[in-house]
């Protein structure tokens, strides 16, 4: 299971890009992570957004639910995901560029503030399936 909250500044998400095999950019997904053994999917929410980019976040509202079946490495996959709105601090990353950070396992992220109605048309996909519809209360 993984918990992601939607953090939205001026009508845009930030989202972390997701990579092909060959490093280039196929999609992007809003920030969060993988619950850990016995916790719940707001305590996972807050404390990826801490470890990931040092911001406490408030949780606004009640999840929205998505079960995502994926295709990943030739391998399918099947997750449940929560997903929130959430607020951050006023000062929290008001520039437009790119926000870099690190996963716990060391490897080097980038997310953006993304307009939602430009991906999922050709270009950049938006993870999980189904959000785009879920946010556009298509579903």
């Amino acid at each position: 299971m993984k918990a992601l909250g939607l953090a939205w500044r001026k009508g845009l998400l930030l989202a972390s890009e997701i990579y092909n095999d060959d490093g280039s950019v196929k999609g992007v997904r809003p920030l969060g992570g993988r619950l850990e053994f016995g916790e719940s999917w707001r305590d996972a929410l807050v404390r990826e957004f801490d470890e990931e980019l040092g911001v406490e976040i408030e949780i606004i509202g009640k999840p929205m639910m998505l079960e995502n079946i994926f295709s990943h490495y030739g391998m399918v996959g099947h997750e449940v995901v929560f997903v929130s709105n959430i607020a951050t601090p006023d000062h929290f990353f008001t520039h437009d560029g790119p926000i870099e950070y690190f996963e716990d396992n060391g490897s080097k992220c980038c997310a953006r503030w993304f307009d939602v109605n430009e991906l999922d048309c050709g270009g950049l996909e938006l993870y999980p399936n189904g959000l785009k519809k879920l946010l556009q209360g298509d579903e």
